[in-house]
């Protein structure tokens, strides 16, 4: 490996660190380091540097968020979740369930996770206390549904996961990598509700009684009903005509402006800009990697251990151990391309391979230093908060220990995708 090589990996192991230690956007670091890197030590001019900025993948964060953003201030998002909550009808155990299903929706429709998280967390939390559900499987039911949903066709992660594969030249299929993301997700919290059972948790005594939540729903008001018929009519053009689904969401979006111009900038506010620097500086900067050849050649040094399995599961342990610390979407970009060279010299299945990592990147969210257990802690009550946060991180551990490995098992060696 070549000073070239080395020293803009050395610079994206230290973009992860200062992102995990400080709140700094880690790809405002990628956009900086991209510019250091190609300008001074690869002599490349700007529009070089930017070749490869994912301006498909930048649109449709911002399309799906401006819409999204919307969406929750007239109410819509509320309706649907009191809506639901009705349904169970008294069966309080079933309602961790009707969160699950509640966030998937969410994010399979093309809300991005932690926006989704952020949504339901409040109510979702409440009902945990009201209901005495400990309040740590709630919020593990919360984020495993929006993970569940978060691959699907429409979503932010399952168009960047897709356009990665396809730009490293395997690609892969979408409707699978949505299904094994779901399937897995459902399978943790069946496990998770499995463990609280046998550990005598899931019932929850120690919470702390909150004031009983209004979950009655009336009729649906005008921009409520346009909102709805505008979710339907986005999956009709990107399911059924295959339309492009950033320029699809800002066109909705921009529908419900017009009927309420003066929160205009409260809108625009609504828009995920973190995420947006972050996805357009971690893969313009892994760009120039791939420019530099680094990452052929950490894909051949782990090539030599001559076990594709073996490789394939270091690869799933490592991405799912620093998400737990970092941005799962950052180190999806990163690694995504390391798979590469792996699957085009062995016979591992590509939709297998990557749906695996993906999974095993997103599933250890649920740790309270990432944005999702973050939610979920902030969101208990303020004296039941420590407790909360002390067991999520726990839980999280279990998960850190298990998931990467279960997604592995039943992606990767079967070859069912």
């Amino acid at each position: 490996m070549t000073a070239v090589q080395i020293i803009p990996l050395v610079i994206l192991v230290v973009m992860f660190v200062a992102a995990t230690k400080w709140p700094l956007n880690i790809g405002v670091m990628g956009l900086v380091a991209s510019f250091g890197v190609g300008y001074f030590m690869l002599g490349m001019s700007d529009r070089q540097i930017l070749e490869a900025f994912p301006a498909t993948i930048v649109l449709t964060i911002i399309g799906v968020t401006y819409f999204f953003s919307m969406a929750q201030r007239n109410g819509t998002i509320d309706l649907i979740v009191k809506g639901c909550v009705r349904m169970v009808r008294g069966k309080m155990l079933l309602l961790p369930w009707v969160f699950f299903l509640i966030a998937a929706s969410l994010t399979s429709l093309g809300t991005f996770s932690p926006a989704a998280i952020a949504l339901l967390a409040p109510a979702a939390i409440g009902f945990a206390y009201e209901s005495r559900i400990h309040p740590v499987v709630m919020g593990a039911f919360i984020v495993n549904g929006a993970h569940a949903g978060g691959f699907s066709p429409l979503s932010v992660a399952g168009v960047l996961v897709h356009d990665i594969a396809l730009r490293n030249g395997f690609p892969i299929s979408q409707a699978g990598l949505f299904l094994a993301s779901f399937a897995l997700n459902l399978l943790l919290s069946v496990l998770t509700i499995a463990l609280f059972a046998l550990l005598g948790r899931l019932r929850d005594g120690a919470g702390v009684r909150g004031q009983d939540i209004d979950t009655a729903t009336g009729r649906p008001h005008g921009q409520q009903v346009l909102t709805l018929a505008l979710i339907a009519g986005m999956l009709v053009c990107t399911l059924g005509f295959h339309m492009p689904i950033g320029f699809v969401a800002l066109s909705a979006g921009l529908l419900l402006a017009f009927i309420n111009v003066r929160e205009h900038r409260s809108f625009i506010g609504g828009i995920s800009w973190s995420t947006v620097l972050m996805v357009a500086g971690m893969i313009t900067y892994v760009s120039l990697l791939q420019h530099v050849g680094m990452i052929d050649t950490l894909a051949g040094e782990a090539l030599a251990l001559g076990a594709p399995l073996l490789i394939a599961l270091i690869l799933c342990y490592v991405i799912g151990v620093g998400s737990a610390f970092a941005s799962s979407t950052a180190l999806l970009t990163a690694f995504i391309p390391l798979a590469g060279p792996l699957l085009a010299t062995s016979s591992l299945s590509p939709s297998g391979t990557i749906a695996a990592l993906a999974v095993a990147a997103t599933v250890v969210d649920v740790s309270p230093f990432s944005t999702d257990g973050a939610l979920v802690v902030a969101n208990a009550r303020d004296n039941d908060r420590p407790r909360v946060y002390k067991q999520l991180m726990f839980y999280a551990g279990g998960v850190v220990l298990v998931a990467p490995a279960l997604a592995w098992a039943l992606l990767v060696p079967t070859g069912v995708m």
